[in-house]
């Protein structure tokens, strides 16, 4: 069984026991979440949503939160001297999903 869901403009394949990253949610550790976006729901016989399912949802358990590695921005114009670097540490979620309703 598995079920196609969208969180933070994204959309994500889970089945019960993955553990995915997902955009920041702002909850604690231990913290349940509940996705009611569920875009397709497949158990034996798949269930497309117009745009979502009807009545069905995804349950997790928010394993941590933090923060992904550091990518590098460099921007430079040549020729001209100009120069510069950046650096960004992407936020998120670790969500381990318990349960698919639906």
């Amino acid at each position: 069984m598995y079920a196609i869901i969208a969180t933070g403009g994204k959309q994500y394949t889970v089945a019960e026991g993955d553990e995915i990253f997902v955009e920041k949610l702002g909850l604690e550790e231990g913290a349940s979440v509940t996705f009611d976006q569920v875009l397709l729901v497949n158990d034996g016989k798949t269930r497309v949503g117009d745009p979502t399912v009807s009545g069905a949802t995804v349950t997790g358990t928010v394993i941590k939160e933090g923060r992904a590695r550091k990518i590098i921005v460099y921007k430079y114009k040549p020729k001209k001297g100009s120069h510069k670097k950046n650096g960004h540490r992407q936020p998120y979620t670790k969500v381990k999903i318990e349960k698919i309703n639906g």
